[in-house]
């Protein structure tokens, strides 16, 4: 029987690359998953609590506070609304298992204890589209020439995956995901230039 809490050993070294703000994300993250009853930590449980901690994530919505209120509103609504139907299933990514870049498993045969494996890291607990998202924010970083990823680099790679958990709650708050990847590399390139 698996444990009540997301395991996070196999992923520590994996985690160690993530800046002291995504280091937070990551912890909120796991207790945001534990308590919804959740096996894995998806991401939407990522962008919940990237849009709690990071200013620079927040500030990047066109539609300012009312928007980000919006947003936060749906995210709380998971375990009683639109959720619902995510309870029990592992999040995939938009191009389905087979399809997740960069993602193999190793899950002893089940689906339902498939541990996703990005570039060699055994991922227990995390969803194939949410390990991909955090080792994307890695390599963003690693090309600006920075050691650690920070809070616009995992926004940033939540966005690109257009089937992902996180892009469906944003759609549905109304946010235009589109202008706000758009938004999220020019910052992205700005602090890699400036």
């Amino acid at each position: 029987m698996r444990s009540r809490t997301l395991s996070s050993g196999a992923a520590a070294g994996f985690e160690a690359r993530l800046g002291g703000c995504l280091t937070a994300v990551v912890a909120g993250a796991r207790r945001r998953a534990v308590r919804d009853g959740d096996k894995h930590i998806d991401t939407a449980h990522l962008l919940h609590s990237l849009v709690e901690s990071d200013p620079r994530v927040r500030d990047a919505f066109a539609g300012g506070p009312p928007q980000v209120v919006r947003l936060l509103g749906y995210l709380v609504q998971r375990t009683i609304g639109y959720g619902l139907r995510w309870s029990g299933t592992v999040e995939e990514s938009g191009a389905g298992r087979a399809g997740v870049a960069g993602v193999r498993y190793d899950d002893g045969g089940r689906d339902d204890e498939a541990a996703p494996v990005a570039s060699g890291w055994v991922a227990p607990g995390w969803s194939p589209a949410a390990a991909v998202a955090l080792e994307s924010a890695v390599r963003r970083a690693a090309a600006r020439g920075v050691a650690h990823a920070h809070g616009p680099d995992l926004f940033a790679a939540l966005l690109r995956d257009r089937g992902c958990r996180a892009v469906e709650v944003l759609r549905r708050a109304g946010v235009e995901v589109e202008a706000l990847v758009m938004t999220v590399d020019g910052d992205i390139c700005q602090q890699s230039t400036g």
